[in-house]
């Protein structure tokens, strides 16, 4: 059997229909590779961002519990936060970090780079994972969130994911990622 090569789809025209600093919503002219042509697809900008997954040295990972305006309701969350402009990963990973925990760490490893919907695009997710992290200061995001820190071991956090407690998909993804370069060394960068 031959692969198919697949190809692109070409943009033949933008048009935002919204704009903020924290969105862009535009909706796109596409002409796929059989040459159709979609006249209404849209396109979501978000900033990309970052997603810590935590631990302090007896294993237990560092959790935020806060209100999540798109849930309606409360979630346990990874530490995590908006990249800005002119701003690293690593280095927001690490601001984001020490803000809304209080937690430092010296130990720090990219684990990977995920977009958190491929299809409308919605930013970037940068995934580190911490070690050994060690209280520092107490926390002070500076912005509207009011959040309650929490330590717990990663089989509770495996449950937390299972039961919807922790509702994000992005911590989700860096929990499983996180606790599969523990259990296989290598795989972590």
């Amino acid at each position: 059997m031959t692969e198919k090569i697949l190809e692109p789809w070409k943009t033949l025209a933008v048009r935002k229909v919204y704009t903020s600093p924290w969105v862009d919503v535009s909706v796109l002219k596409i002409r796929l590779p059989d040459g159709h042509i979609v006249d209404d697809y849209h396109q979501i900008d978000l900033p990309g961002f970052v997603v810590v997954f935590a631990q302090v040295s007896n294993g237990q990972v560092i959790l935020i519990r806060q209100y999540k305006q798109g849930i309606h309701g409360l979630s346990l969350c990874l530490p995590a936060g908006a990249i800005e402009e002119g701003e690293d990963p690593l280095s927001t990973a690490q601001r984001e970090f020490l803000e809304e925990t209080g937690y430092v760490s010296d130990e720090w490893h990219r684990l990977a780079n995920l977009v958190t919907n491929t299809n409308y695009g919605c930013g970037t997710a940068h995934v580190f994972v911490a070690k050994n992290a060690r209280w520092y200061a107490e926390p002070n995001s500076g912005d509207l969130e009011e959040m309650q820190v929490t330590l717990l071991s990663p089989t509770r956090v495996l449950e937390a994911i299972r039961s919807g407690e922790m509702a994000s998909l992005s911590n989700a993804a860096a929990v499983t990622l996180a606790l599969n370069s523990i259990i296989n060394p290598s795989q972590s960068t």
